[in-house]
């Protein structure tokens, strides 16, 4: 008769210097011994699963499969939450852009709530989750939190949440049609030379990199202005890193580049451009040089370009924020900028596990800053405003 009292007294003493595979192995090693049963003996005995056991059977059969040092096969381990539950991620995604009701192909994020609060929220539809785990998932999904001093940039416009859903519907329109849409900001300005930047690198123990303790500019290097173009449908980015002033000259010059290398090669057939930007800045709603260079390149290349502006206040919802400078300051984190060379090859070796690319390019142009338009300029713009805040939304129309 088998003995299963002595048989769970030694799992019992052996049970609290023994790791996960060592307790397999220890039962399946029990069960070996003893007649036809066995498994099921040894699970009654001593409370491991006969699966368990099992497997612990194969690794004694055949030893050479198990990897030194590992307590779990590949693959073995609790699974992952969004394995677990697939319909978390769509879930969360639906708290994040509520404007979209769920949309996860969403052209603007402009809604940010703690991760607390998603957790909250996301038990309460019946997903057990904690916060830390939600701010994991948000990592994945391409989110990053904006700290609160830097979201508030102005009184917020009563029309902010209709112009948020006019250019949701309008990028959906495009991007349904195959007509490109484009998000564009310009990077904050940066010094080049052997200045601190933010974030930490690895390095030799005790050997940080040297360098200068005041953030004075340097006469013979000047400042970087890196302006951004991101393709929406693409998830590709384009980078001017320019030498001069941040000028609407230097914005349309920018998306010129991105469309001739990169636009116009992958959108063949296009007839209209969907452009995306803030309300202020060189790209600004009220920047005459803006309207007056969009003008000539809509000439030069036949395509009818449409601009929606994002209300006051809201630049850091932009989209180009979050899916391209958000990850190209992580990927130059703790790495001085010297030169410009530095700074273009740092920006194009940024990419994302979702697939990001980026290509950037030295700009050596001059543009000169304080570039006056008098009306009778301005009135040659073939500008076609539409009923909806025209000042935000318009077309610029090539000849014919």
């Amino acid at each position: 008769m088998t003995d299963l009292t002595g048989i769970g007294k030694r799992f019992s003493v052996l049970s609290g210097l023994l790791d996960e595979r060592s307790r397999r192995l220890v039962a399946a090693a029990e069960s070996l011994v003893l007649a036809r049963g066995g498994i099921s003996a040894v699970s009654r005995a001593t409370g491991v699963s006969r699966p368990v056991i099992r497997l612990g059977i194969a690794e004694l059969n055949q030893p050479g499969t198990a990897l030194p040092g590992r307590v779990r096969r590949p693959g073995g381990g609790r699974k992952r939450i969004a394995e677990r539950d697939p319909a978390i991620l769509r879930d969360l995604e639906r708290l994040v852009e509520p404007v979209t009701r769920g949309d996860p192909e969403s052209p603007l994020r402009w809604t940010c709530k703690s991760v607390r609060r998603l957790a909250e929220e996301l038990n309460r539809q019946g997903h057990p989750i904690s916060y830390p785990v939600v701010a994991e998932l948000l990592r994945e999904l391409g989110y990053s939190l904006q700290a609160n001093r830097k979201t508030k940039e102005g009184e917020s416009h009563p029309d902010r949440n209709a112009q948020f859903e006019h250019i949701n519907r309008k990028v959906k329109r495009f991007l349904t049609a195959r007509q490109p849409v484009i998000s564009v900001d310009t990077k904050k300005k940066e010094l080049v030379g052997d200045f601190r930047n933010g974030g930490r690198e690895l390095r030799p123990q005790g050997d940080p990199e040297k360098v200068r303790v005041h953030d004075f500019l340097i006469p013979e290097l000047g400042r970087a202005t890196p302006y951004g173009v991101y393709d929406l449908a693409r998830n590709t980015g384009w980078v001017s890193v320019g030498v001069d002033h941040d000028t609407a000259a230097f914005a349309v010059e920018s998306i010129r580049r991105w469309w001739q290398s990169m636009g116009k090669p992958v959108y063949p057939g296009a007839k209209r451009l969907l452009i995306t930007a803030d309300a202020g800045g060189s790209n600004g709603s009220r920047v005459r040089l803006w309207k007056v260079e969009l003008q000539k390149f809509a000439d030069e290349t036949g395509l009818r370009i449409a601009v929606c502006h994002l209300p006051p206040g809201t630049s850091k919802w932009n989209k180009i924020e979050h899916r391209l400078f958000s990850f190209i300051t992580q990927n130059w984190r703790g790495k001085p900028l010297i030169s410009f060379e530095v700074i273009v090859n740092l920006i194009a070796a940024t990419s994302t596990t979702r697939g990001l690319k980026v290509h950037s390019e030295l700009d050596t142009n001059t543009y000169p800053a304080g570039t006056k338009v008098p009306d009778k300029q301005l009135a040659q713009v073939r500008l076609k405003p539409e009923k909806f805040h025209g000042e935000w939304n318009y077309e610029i129309h090539p000849p014919g």
